[in-house]
């Protein structure tokens, strides 16, 4: 024990804070020097920007600008690209004034624009494709062009199982020509850029821009027509119809046509192929009119279990038809109330199945018709006559 307090004999002993407060200290002269370091660094950044040095950016940042820029390269292509091919179409008609309709004047009445809608021009000379509805009724009908220039058209030859048409005016000058792509060739997905004028003149020439949402669509129009469509989210409105809808390439691969505007959808528009387009709008501008065959009956009804059911059939399937008077079913054998349920041996349910199965045909084929007559079963070689529009 002696050693142990000589060992600490004349020396003080230890305060117990004094090792804090040179811990203390330590820290605020730290705090002092990276402050200082901190305020030199932004002050050597602050004179390089004003001085004109932009600070340098990782090698993988990309600005905002060119994020947009590559979005929309492609569309603004097909814009300068396709735009002066498609035109503005007026349907002019003569329509009654007040005075006129109630017996207080006299006169054929006033011509009027009664719609408008868009069409693609097709060859330098004046051929524009447009749909059957842009055109139908017209009294006169307008085309403007991209640059302005207004031209009165002839109908050429129009197809309203189709929608389709082809017009021509006599320009001054050669036209910008719209190019066509393979529609066979879309795949749901890709870019759809719709470029037409809806609501009129003071949207002429709008852009939109979607993708194609469907393939092989089919839709029936109001006048009851069912069109096989390329479906997209492009938007399509009213003065749309006739105009173009295209690839990324600038190609056309549609007319648009339709879309559907009830309550509760959005996105859905509807074009017609350009392989059909082309197929439909080269026989109008050789012939004026389209010939198709036709099996020579009237249609009554699709039957359903339901018609069936309440009408004592004894199928629940197929085409209830009668023969037109001297047509080529008649001299077949056919009879009215028959229910066509075959074609060649394929079975149709609907009369939109039937005239697909004509259709596949030309004039002159001669087709197995499969019919349910009461309960009999029975066949009729049919020869396939023109069809009367």
């Amino acid at each position: 024990m002696d050693n142990y307090l000589q060992d600490f004999e004349g020396k003080r002993p230890p305060r117990r804070g004094g090792g804090f407060m040179r811990t203390l200290v330590l820290c605020l002269c730290c705090a002092v020097v990276s402050a200082a370091i901190s305020w030199s660094m932004c002050a050597t950044m602050l004179d390089e920007q004003l001085a004109g040095a932009a600070p340098a950016q990782p090698n993988n940042t990309v600005t905002q600008s060119a994020v947009v820029t590559q979005a929309d390269e492609n569309a603004i292509s097909v814009g300068e690209q396709v735009s002066p091919a498609v035109v503005f179409i007026s349907n002019i008609q003569n329509v009654q004034t007040f005075m006129n309709y109630y017996g207080f004047g006299r006169g054929q009445g006033t011509e009027a624009v009664a719609s408008t809608g868009s069409g693609v021009i097709y060859s330098e000379d004046g051929y524009i494709i447009t749909n059957n509805h842009v055109v139908a009724g017209a009294e006169k009908i307008s085309v403007t062009l991209y640059n302005g220039d207004s031209y009165i058209a002839e109908v050429v030859g129009t197809d309203e199982r189709t929608d389709l048409a082809v017009i021509k005016i006599e320009p001054d000058e050669k036209l910008t020509v719209a190019k066509f792509g393979d529609s066979d060739k879309l795949v749901v997905g890709e870019t759809a850029i719709a470029i037409g004028n809806p609501g009129g003149e003071n949207f002429a020439n709008s852009l939109t821009k979607g993708v194609i949402s469907g393939l092989n669509r089919s839709v029936t129009t109001s006048e009851g027509t069912v069109l096989t469509v390329v479906q997209t989210d492009a938007a399509i409105n009213p003065g749309n119809s006739g105009g173009a809808l295209c690839n990324a390439q600038g190609e056309v691969i549609g007319i648009n046509t339709v879309k559907i505007s009830m309550t509760g959808y959005e996105g859905m528009g509807f074009a017609i192929p350009s392989n059909d387009v082309l197929k439909i709008c080269g026989e109008l501008m050789s012939n004026g009119k389209i010939a198709r065959p036709a099996l020579g009956v009237n249609i009554l009804a699709d039957v359903t279990p339901q018609v069936a059911y309440y009408n004592n059939l004894s199928v629940d399937y197929g085409v209830l038809v009668a023969p037109a008077s001297g047509s080529m079913a008649e001299k077949a054998g056919m009879k009215t109330y028959d229910i066509i349920v075959a074609i060649d041996g394929d079975e149709v349910s609907t009369y939109s199945e039937l005239q697909d199965k004509i259709f596949a045909h030309n004039i002159g084929d001669k087709v197995e018709v499969k019919v349910v007559r009461g309960d009999e079963t029975l066949n009729f070689t049919v020869t396939l006559q023109e069809l009367e529009e």
